[in-house]
């Protein structure tokens, strides 16, 4: 095989806001460096203080040096034909790529990483950064954070890796981890292809066994190889892919199931990827409440604004409205006790052309019109004091999933073979469940079940 192993110097740490500085690409063939490539690049940007004490490199140094487009064709004709080594290659390559795509260019080669290699084929080193492996191998590295020095002592930690175990080092080793370019620095292939391709949550910890990001899917395996497969173009992406070190996750089975578990597991752990529960597509909702008159009320409303749980749930709050609107028509309730009039109005439009029977001026009574509005709150599918319990699919066959709704409070979920288990009422079925609590997210997440799934198999007792 040939590699083309290149290290550079940038003025930041991500790809779609910083630039190149320097490049230095080494080709070697057979273990034996055949040619050396090095030059300073113009970022046409600023310099930081910080990036020049860090690599020695100044805004003078750059000024008349070359920009990225003048040595564009010189890194492909390096790098033609070759496996792209780097130590964290992602990083070089991602800078790389970025740079040739803002020319018009899809630069695409092999990759090899030589921090992923040296985590392979080399045990028990307290941490696998450059200066720490060459260090461990007795590499002479001067000048670090030069790429002229930096791409040496990467090359030499390959030559050192290949010559290792020569007989089964490149055949299998090297090729396994070219074709796991995608993962993580941090993640062997054999981590991603144990996982299962099943429902469930799965949690990404760092090297510390922090919890750094929660997710859930039917399909755990291809939903995390989206995750991997994503370019690494912005911040948070580059920092995502580097912290992650380990991978877990439990089955559940249900899809429902996974997530309820997320969304407790998210609020438990606070992840630092999950920056907020997901967000659902039922963002709106329409509430009920009794104003100081005793007048029962409706408004449509955003849910994140209000802790009632929801009698109806929409995509947007035009819909919510619009589904208000048309129950208030049904059941001939006043426009402006519903909030789809002006407050500020004496009374409401319906008022006026004798179609409300005058809620809004007090003429009818609270008892007359709250008999109306309890037939409209009956008329929605809500949880509200209802107890049931949702029948699932279970981790196998040999099992059912159930989550337990108990007076409109969900109370959490659990397993039981049909064969062994039973129970006949909502109280018997608690002993087959763990608890969890009630947040307005589970409640959307139910209601928004229920709603997607009309069919769900429900007991009630």
């Amino acid at each position: 095989m040939r590699y083309a192993v290149v290290d550079i110097e940038t003025t930041g740490n991500f790809a779609n806001e910083d630039r190149i500085i320097e490049i230095a690409i080494i080709i070697c063939q057979n273990n034996t460096i055949i040619q050396h490539y090095q030059t300073l690049i113009n970022p046409e940007r600023f310099i930081s203080p910080f990036i020049t004490q860090l690599t020695g490199i100044n805004n003078e140094m750059v000024q008349d040096a070359p920009k990225f487009y003048e040595v564009a064709k010189k890194i492909i004709e390096l790098t033609q034909d070759c496996i792209f080594v780097a130590h964290n290659v992602h990083f070089d390559y991602t800078f790389i790529k970025r740079e040739f795509a803002q020319l018009g260019y899809k630069y695409n080669r092999k990759l090899l990483c030589t921090l992923r290699l040296s985590r392979k084929l080399i045990s028990g080193l307290p941490s696998y950064s450059l200066a720490n492996v060459s260090k461990h191998l007795n590499i002479n590295l001067t000048q670090h954070h030069r790429a002229q020095a930096d791409a040496q002592a990467a090359t030499e930690i390959l030559i050192y890796l290949l010559e290792k175990n020569p007989q089964t080092t490149e055949k299998n080793i090297i090729q396994g981890e070219i074709t796991a370019k995608a993962l993580p620095p941090k993640i062997e292939p054999q981590t991603f292809e144990q996982l299962p391709e099943k429902t469930g949550v799965y949690y990404f910890k760092n090297e510390k066994n922090d919890i750094i990001y929660i997710g859930k899917s039917n399909n755990i395996k291809k939903r995390i190889a989206s995750h991997f497969s994503t370019n690494l173009n912005d911040r948070k992406t580059i920092e995502f892919k580097n912290h992650i070190a380990q991978i877990d996750y439990l089955l559940t089975g249900s899809e429902l199931i996974a997530l309820l578990l997320e969304s407790d597991e998210i609020k438990k752990h606070k992840p630092i990827f999950n920056k907020a529960q997901r967000r659902s597509q039922y963002a709106f909702g329409i509430f009920q409440y009794t104003d100081e008159k005793g007048y029962i009320r409706f408004i449509a409303d955003n849910l994140s604004k209000r802790n009632e749980i929801p009698l109806y749930i929409a995509g947007n709050l035009q819909f919510a409205r619009k589904m208000l609107a048309s129950k208030v028509k049904e059941y001939q309730l006043c426009q402006k006790l519903c909030h789809l009039y002006d407050q500020h109005m004496p009374t409401c439009f319906d008022y006026q052309v004798k179609q409300c029977y005058g809620a809004c001026t007090e003429e009818e009574s609270p008892e007359s019109y709250n008999q109306r509005a309890n037939e409209m709150m009956l008329s929605f599918q809500t949880l509200r004091q209802k107890s049931f319990i949702i029948i699932t699919q279970g981790r196998n066959r040999q099992e059912n999933g159930l989550v337990i709704i108990d007076k409109g409070i969900y109370q959490g979920f659990g397993y039981l073979s049909p064969e062994t288990d039973s129970f006949s009422s909502i109280e018997e079925a608690y002993q087959y469940i763990k608890p969890y609590q009630h947040t307005k997210d589970t409640q959307k997440i139910i209601l928004q079940w229920l709603k997607k799934y009309p069919q769900q198999k429900i007991i009630t007792h």
